[in-house]
């Protein structure tokens, strides 16, 4: 077993660390009848052993778990570059106002009347985002970016059938993220791919070959997966509506053009927001999400059920009186706690800051763009990157180094990689995204760190495919290690779940 000041090794499992009859714990004296399980559970088959727990003082059990959060990576502990994650600090104020008591008290089937609050913050919140986007409804239900996105084709779906007109496919971009056609299809679509064009945009003369009476909608995010804004917008919207399609906003990227531009405008019919990607709250980490859906009018009728109304005496309620509803997609009213995060940052920087927010997000990702550019150069240069940026590792490989080495070796300097190897249609694609929270000295380190990684793969090429080298656990087979999952630790020292 490693020494327990030495940082570097390995954390023992808790198991490991166990030793019999030490607690961590100290219960008082039993003061109630002694009740056998076996007489309270009739028919119960019952372990004939108790289960093999570990056995840790309360100091070793604090220290265990104060090594592995030690361990972890964070965004308050350091700079996340992912690309398509808007990776950006998620403000304290927000997280208080989202603990106050009359939100984490509120239990959900709380009558109306009682939670008033609650439904303003959340009236509020479409308000804020309704103005935002140009759209005019919202549905509050999706747990996160993807389920957002198959409430939205639920919607599209139920536009169509409502007009008697079911349609099969759904068209999607080369570059797309790929819960975009995996949503087209679980809600029982054919998908369609759209290539890019030699620049990197939609190729809108291909789109217009490609869309009929039988296309359902195109889903696109703009700026789009390459981080470049889609200037044939216009042209793409017209192409959809000529058909009797819909435009579906895929809101990943949406932190690029909060407060400049709005979807509704560039002509969307449907779209999700990642609030946790562009109005900071929590992103990651297995916790509760939330991804709005808004639509323009003439999908209203059909938002997920209940939606918060206004009623005429100034009272708000929940309306599940909505016949052309396509139901509930979620329990309760969605992750609340999470919206009233977005809500707290909105209102704290208001039309001004969120204009002032997205237009440093550009700027960072152009000024890192541009100090790597000569060593990394941009998957597609006829136009400047927005919030992010894709650059090409391609030239690596004549040093046998592949982009995932370069982010190995980015580890041993002090910074978690960047999204690699996506989109598809770059090769050997390292993309990054440094949002609008970063200082330039935080920039300047990692600009710096690339620089050195490049400049390692053509002087010590090794180097990089050993990395990472300063960590407990170094390089994976991570495609064993995705195919053979193992969940948990037994005691004999078996490995189960796996496979």
């Amino acid at each position: 077993m490693p020494v327990l000041g030495d940082h570097q090794a390995p954390e023992p499992t808790i198991f490991e660390r166990s030793r019999p009859h030490r607690r961590a714990s100290s219960l008082p004296v039993l003061d109630v009848p002694d009740v056998d399980p076996a007489d309270v559970l009739p028919g119960v088959e019952l372990a004939a052993e108790p289960p093999a727990l570990p056995e840790i003082g309360e100091l070793d059990l604090l220290r265990h778990f104060t090594r592995l959060s030690h361990r972890n990576h964070g965004i308050d502990v350091g700079f996340y570059p992912l690309g398509s994650c808007s990776m950006k600090y998620n403000p304290r104020q927000a997280e208080v106002a989202a603990g106050l008591p009359g939100f984490t008290d509120l239990h959900p089937w709380a009558p109306d009347r009682a939670a008033q609050g609650t439904l303003a913050v959340l009236a509020e919140l479409e308000d804020w985002l309704t103005e935002l986007t140009g759209l005019a409804a919202v549905s509050f239900q999706p747990a996160a970016g993807a389920h957002g996105e198959l409430t939205g084709l639920m919607l599209i779906r139920a536009y169509h059938e409502a007009r008697g007109d079911a349609r099969r496919t759904i068209v999607v971009p080369d570059s797309a993220h790929g819960t975009n056609p995996a949503s087209a299809a679980m809600c029982g679509y054919d998908v369609v791919t759209v290539p890019s064009g030699a620049d990197g945009l939609v190729d809108a003369d291909a789109l217009e070959g490609l869309v009929d009476e039988h296309t359902a909608g195109l889903m696109l995010t703009n700026p789009n997966t390459v981080g470049l804004f889609e200037v044939d917008i216009e042209r793409i919207a017209a192409t959809l509506h000529g058909v009797g399609a819909l435009l579906y906003y895929d809101g990943a990227n949406y932190n690029a053009i909060c407060g400049r531009v709005r979807p509704g405008d560039m002509g969307f019919d449907v779209l999700h927001l990642n609030v946790h990607k562009t109005f900071a709250t929590p992103h990651g980490g297995g916790g509760p999400g939330a991804g709005p859906v808004l639509v323009s009018e003439r999908l209203a009728a059909h938002l997920p059920t209940p939606v918060v109304a206004r009623d005429p005496d100034g009272t708000l309620s929940w309306d599940h009186d909505r016949p052309k509803s396509i139901g509930r997609l979620h329990g309760f009213h969605g992750n609340a706690g999470v919206l009233v995060r977005a809500l707290s940052f909105l209102l704290a920087h208001g039309g001004e800051g969120l204009r002032d927010m997205s237009a440093k997000a550009v700027l960072n990702a152009n000024y890192v763009a541009s100090g790597v550019g000569d060593v990394l150069p941009l998957g597609y240069a006829q136009h400047r990157p927005m919030h992010e940026f894709v650059s090409t590792g391609k030239a690596l490989k004549a040093h046998g180094v592949r982009v995932l080495d370069l982010c190995k070796r980015l580890i041993d300097l002090g910074f978690h990689p960047p999204t690699n190897y996506f989109p598809l249609i770059v090769d050997e694609a390292l993309m990054v995204e440094p949002t609008e929270t970063e200082t330039p000295e935080t920039l300047d380190g990692f600009i710096a760190a690339l620089r050195q990684a490049v400049a390692e793969a053509e002087s010590d090429p090794e180097l990089l495919r050993a990395a990472p080298t300063t960590t407990p656990v170094g390089r994976l087979d991570e495609g064993r290690a995705g195919r053979e999952l193992i969940l948990r630790w037994t005691p004999d020292g078996d490995t189960a779940g796996v496979g």
